[in-house]
């Protein structure tokens, strides 16, 4: 039960931080960072596939229902739950090593990106072409891996508080 609170806490904070600051930023590239994917992966690499898809539909969802939503709802909570599933898969796999969970945060925000630009282009979005991909995904991708470890490290430390 802590485990869950925990993880609700985590993301709606998230959340609120995406939503108030990081949305409202303009940063290189085109695109911020976006931290809600990173947190569902965080939690997802400690927590396993299960809690990395439950927390990656509801944060997602969140996301969607969000103003400014200019997407169809139901996008962001496809792809989180799929990104946080994957990932939750893979860190059931991992060592100990500082490396690898970047790598994954550099893979699922990829794949996550990616993954919502295709369905925006599949349900007829016409803001998303493949050249604003190109454009945008290498930047996001940078800017996710980069507040990774800051992100994995607090859910880690957050996480040993939050059992004991």
């Amino acid at each position: 039960m802590r485990r869950a609170a925990f993880s609700a806490g985590l993301l709606l904070l998230a959340i609120l931080i995406q939503v108030t600051v990081l949305d409202n930023l303009s940063l290189p590239g085109g695109a911020g960072p976006d931290l809600v994917l990173v947190v569902v992966v965080a939690l997802a690499l400690t927590g396993g596939p299960v809690e990395g898809m439950l927390g990656g539909f509801c944060a997602g969802l969140a996301l969607d229902v969000a103003p400014p939503a200019t997407h169809l709802v139901g996008q962001y909570a496809l792809v989180f739950c799929l990104v946080g599933y994957a990932a939750g898969r893979v860190g059931s796999h991992l060592d100990e090593s500082a490396w690898v969970p970047i790598g994954v945060v550099a893979v699922g925000s990829a794949v996550g990106e990616l993954l919502f630009a295709l369905t925006g282009m599949t349900f007829g979005n016409l803001d998303i072409t493949w050249s604003a991909i190109g454009h945008v995904l290498p930047a996001s991708v940078v800017y996710d891996v980069l507040l990774s470890p800051f992100v994995r490290y607090a859910v880690v430390r957050a996480d040993r508080k939050s059992v004991v």
